[in-house]
């Protein structure tokens, strides 16, 4: 299955530029040393939370878990990056109980991984 209603996902600006892309985070600064590597950059942003949404859109559901508040999709597959690499990332995203609309939560590397 596919992440449902894909086309409505958000990313937030705060959740690439404090997270994702922050060098001096305490959890997120081994994340931009991965996204940098590939030519994602803070100062074009929404580069990044375009691939995301993207990544979303192509790529199977591998794991779904559901919770009080809502459920949570885990999706594993490349994403392509500015420098035209396609590195494997798992990405996840959340659907708050009531709402349609998916909420990018975090995304990661999966080094040693073959597309």
């Amino acid at each position: 299955m596919k992440l449902p209603n894909a086309d409505k996902a958000t990313v937030a600006r705060a959740k690439v530029l404090d997270y994702l892309l922050a060098e001096a985070h305490p959890h997120g600064r081994h994340k931009a040393a991965f996204f940098t590597r590939f030519g994602f950059s803070r100062d074009a942003w929404q580069t990044l939370a375009s691939a995301l949404v993207r990544h979303a859109g192509e790529h199977q559901v591998g794991r779904v878990e559901d919770s009080r508040f809502g459920r949570r999709y885990i999706i594993d597959g490349v994403v392509t990056a500015p420098d035209g690499r396609r590195p494997i990332i798992r990405a996840v995203w959340f659907v708050e109980t009531d709402e349609d609309t998916p909420r990018f939560v975090t995304a990661y590397p999966l080094e040693g991984k073959k597309a």
